[in-house]
């Protein structure tokens, strides 16, 4: 699960909600599903393998947790194209968490790996953009599921 690749992607969001608030909500698919996606097969949990779902889309896919500290860190490898992702919690002051989400393990082509990581850096920043507005207005902005609207 190193970082090997030259290619990562890198997305951050400050969201005034507590860590552990925070991080529950990447963990837990009732939380997730208000900014993401729409159909988990459970909460992630170390050495699990999940499934997540965009049922508008009709697609899918199945991923395994790779690390997991409790309110610091997950690690994902997706099983479709066996890249990785990464979440890190940081608290800079009391009530607030600063979410930094890192994805690696593209194609060494870079005519390959160029599309999929402008892809990535919209989807994680929407994601971010999603969780915010749901942690701390409450607001549910469909920003995943508009993005292609029928």
């Amino acid at each position: 699960m190193e970082k090997n690749n030259s290619v990562i992607v890198e997305a951050q969001m400050l969201i005034r909600k507590p860590v552990a608030e925070v991080f529950e909500a990447f963990v837990n698919p009732q939380i997730t599903t208000k900014f993401w996606f729409t159909k988990s097969s459970g909460r992630l949990e170390m050495g699990k393998k999940v499934r997540w779902d965009w049922e508008m889309f009709g697609v899918g896919d199945d991923l395994t947790v790779k690390a997991f500290e409790e309110n610091q860190r997950i690690m994902i490898e997706w099983d479709s194209d066996k890249t990785v992702v990464e979440w890190h919690f940081e608290s800079p002051e009391e009530g607030l968490t600063l979410v930094k989400i890192s994805n690696w393990g593209y194609p060494a082509n870079c005519e390959a790996a160029l599309p999929l990581a402008i892809d990535s850096k919209g989807g994680y920043t929407m994601v971010l953009a999603g969780l915010k507005a749901w942690l701390e207005h409450g607001i549910e902005l469909n920003l995943v599921r508009d993005q292609f609207p029928g």
